[in-house]
């Protein structure tokens, strides 16, 4: 595979782009390692930009290696890899949990925002471009595509039970990771093609083999060290930057930490959609809403446990519980939207308007999870017919 792969020319703009975030990455990654304590906002932006850049510099590790690693390996060091700079900030809070019950707040608030943020905001985003670049009214996705699907939906069920029961403990994370483990096992199987690479992943693609497979390790090495040191401070900023603004802790775990570690995914599934490739960017962003959805809230309990040297469940207060079906039901109608293999511009919008209006006015969440269920469940009753078709593939049931 490593031998016949395509060659990319190079745009002197790809060299600045791969050296400014390798500056970008470095003063934050340096504080980290050294424990330098920095004012709450400075720290923020420092240890953000960090984060970014870092999770940029592993997206483009994590396409290169699909050159020179047999499929099945690749895809699982990819499904891993995709959301690592999120998992890095979130196993902060719940390593912190254990001693600290306050900290369990925002293990909560950063998943589910991070959850929220991908349907709510990335799948729109990747419609509208498309409209806007293409011309076109909607997004038709592939027919292996209801693998993701169908394991979206499985995650979807099961995660409803989690706020019914009020915690989180060792028997999710079985289910959980278990539906990761035959997803991961099922899109193994998949054939693949070398990927379409975009941007300064170009110049590690176009390295002599020897030399590509080890930048590509150097990448993987570099980004995994910057986010491991950065996520625990800029966590820590996060909250003190909350507490010296006056701004809710809360909202900006939810909702700024998640923006920092999924903008690299957002841009390249942009760059993606502007070029034509808008089922390749919504397989991405779906991609990665199932591997957070199985395995970054199946290893909560684990991690917890851990940290706390005892097995004994996450407990889920009632705004972590409302927090949870509110995204569970947000799922819910995703899967239902997609189901028929067709994205388009209504559904887009509804997920959007609904998506800002909890964001906006957090009073009315409670409504805005009902009206998910509904629609849900009225877009799963006219979508029957591809319900059976999505199970088949998912579970590889030959017709």
């Amino acid at each position: 595979m490593s031998q016949h792969h395509q060659k990319y020319e190079i745009d002197p703009y790809l060299y600045v782009i791969l050296v400014l975030m390798f500056i970008m990455a470095l003063p934050g990654c340096i504080c980290g390692i050294l424990g330098v304590h920095l004012a709450p906002l400075v720290g923020s932006l420092l240890f953000g930009m960090a984060i970014f850049a870092g999770a940029f510099i592993l997206s483009w590790a994590a396409e290169a290696v699909q050159i020179d690693i047999s499929e099945s390996l690749a895809v699982a060091i990819l499904a891993l890899l995709a959301v690592l700079p999120e998992y890095a900030v979130d196993f902060v809070f719940t390593w912190k949990s254990a001693h600290d019950p306050t900290q369990a707040h925002y293990a909560i608030a950063n998943m589910t925002g991070a959850n929220r943020l991908l349907v709510g905001l990335g799948w729109p985003l990747i419609l509208f471009l498309y409209i806007l670049v293409k011309r076109r009214k909607e997004i038709v996705l592939e027919e292996n595509q209801r693998v993701e699907i169908f394991y979206l939906a499985m995650a979807t069920i099961y995660s409803f039970t989690i706020p019914l029961k009020g915690e989180l403990n060792l028997f999710d994370t079985l289910i959980l990771v278990t539906l990761f483990g035959l997803y991961t096992r099922r899109i193994a199987k998949m054939p693949t093609e070398e990927p379409e690479m975009v941007g300064p992943v170009k110049i590690v693609a176009n390295l002599p083999t020897a030399r590509r497979r080890v930048v590509t390790i150097l990448l993987f090495i570099f980004s995994g060290t910057v986010i491991f040191f950065v996520a625990e401070p800029f966590a820590e900023s996060l909250v003190a930057t909350g507490a010296h603004l006056g701004i809710s802790e809360f909202l900006l775990v939810q909702w700024l930490a998640p923006i920092a570690s999924e903008s690299p995914e957002f841009i390249v599934a942009a760059t993606w959609t502007i070029r034509g490739a808008a089922r390749s960017a919504m397989k991405a962003l779906i991609s990665s809403k199932v591997n957070q959805w199985t395995l970054l809230v199946g290893t909560i309990p684990l991690v917890y446990a851990i940290s706390g040297g005892f097995i004994k469940p996450f407990i889920l207060d009632d705004l972590q519980q409302h927090e949870l079906i509110l995204t569970a039901a947000q799922s819910l109608f995703g899967v239902a939207v997609l189901v028929n293999l067709k994205f388009r511009r209504a559904e887009s919008l509804l997920l959007l308007v609904l998506f800002l209006s909890q964001l906006i006015v957090a009073e009315i969440r409670l409504e805005v999870t009902v009206i998910y269920i509904i629609l849900g469940v009225i877009f799963h009753i006219a979508h029957r017919k591809d319900l059976i078709p999505a199970a088949k593939i998912g579970l590889n049931i030959k017709k």
